[in-house]
């Protein structure tokens, strides 16, 4: 039986990158012969607080921890045939770790990110966060790795530069056993979006045309995220993001939004929201950015939208009417179990570790 290490960040199931890209897998990877172990980098105790303000000494001692465990692992990192590495084996440093798994241990690396993690993204002013993140690691990563496994065609573009061996893996979700078509019959309907407080940020970017909206039609603004977003939308309510109740909370949208900037770093974005609202049969309306045109056929599915004025137009169209977000609905589902469920990406997921 072969042995796989999943490395990844933080503790097993909280996170969206892990539980979509790697854990939802164990059992397609246990069925074919592998047998699966997680090394996360931060422990649960740490994760609690991890985005919550003060505690800082608890934090450093949980990151120091953190380094600890990977050195732990080096003395493992032989026994596995192939480790699967989810964005980075330290959160801040230098790849020393991958360096000496791939170049001194000779392990097989398959190397996984779905956002354009070589990019900073902290803030100029932030300088040190910018040293410390090291993201020109990213290209000795992919060029040390077995093989990368990249979520969309930009990022796989990216590492073709470095190695030869890339796999365009595109996140997905379980189609057969956990999302199913939600209800269209709220009143009034429901706009929606899901996101991190890290995301919010893109929310803005639609809030101008939302408020406009609410001056014309009758809807009711969900956000479903960690963190509750400060704008001032009247029909704004706010649902706190829980593992536990997350399809079911993403069942009460009527149509998922999905606004982004067009640079470099949103071309990275794998539309994962998108893929979330289509799967359970919601019509969903984005910026025509990266990967949302692919995901998004517009007029037949959802619509892509580039000006206040076409998402006002597009999203009064879907609110006006209930028998085009059912059709539009079940194109997005019937897309969503053809291209971007985890049963129609079995055999790519698998043949990541194959030679």
């Amino acid at each position: 039986m072969k042995k796989i290490a999943f490395v990844v960040q933080l503790p097993r199931e909280v996170s969206p990158g892990q539980r979509f890209r790697c854990e939802q897998y164990e059992h397609l990877l246990k069925n074919n012969g592998f047998q699966v172990e997680t090394f996360p980098f931060l422990d649960n105790e740490t994760y609690q607080i991890l985005y919550k303000e003060g505690y800082f000494l608890r934090k450093v001692v949980g990151v120091f921890k953190g380094f600890v465990r990977r050195i732990g692992f080096l003395f493992k990192a032989r026994k596995f045939d192939y480790i699967f590495l989810q964005r980075e084996m330290a959160p801040v440093g230098p790849p020393v770790f991958e360096w000496i798994v791939s170049k001194i241990l000779k392990a097989k690396i398959i190397y996984d990110y779905d956002d354009a993690i070589w990019i900073p993204n902290v803030s100029e002013g932030n300088r040190i966060a910018r040293f410390a993140k090291c993201f020109w690691k990213i290209k000795w990563i992919c060029k040390w790795s077995y093989k990368v496994s990249a979520g969309n065609d930009f990022l796989a573009n990216y590492a073709r530069s470095y190695n030869n061996k890339v796999v365009v893996n595109p996140t997905c979700v379980d189609t057969e056993n956990k999302y199913f078509i939600a209800s269209q019959q709220n009143e009034p309907p429901v706009i929606g979006w899901t996101g991190s407080h890290s995301t919010i940020q893109f929310l803005a970017l639609g809030i101008p045309a939302i408020k406009k909206l609410g001056q014309l039609k009758q809807f009711r603004f969900l956000a479903i995220c960690d963190k509750k977003p400060e704008f001032d939308i009247k029909s704004l309510e706010f649902q706190k993001w829980d593992k536990q109740t997350e399809i079911e909370d993403l069942s009460k949208i009527n149509i998922g939004i999905m606004p982004l900037k067009e640079d470099a770093w949103s071309e990275g974005k794998c539309g994962f929201k998108l893929i979330q609202y289509m799967a359970l049969g919601i019509p969903a309306v984005a910026s025509p950015v990266g990967v949302n045109k692919q995901i998004i056929d517009h007029g037949i599915n959802g619509y892509l939208c580039s000006s206040d004025e076409e998402w006002i137009q597009y999203l009064t169209e879907l609110l006006s009417d209930e028998q085009k977000r059912r059709e539009f609905g079940k194109k997005g589902r019937d897309k969503i179990v053809r291209e971007y469920s985890i049963q129609s990406n079995a055999s790519n997921f698998l043949s990541l570790f194959s030679n």
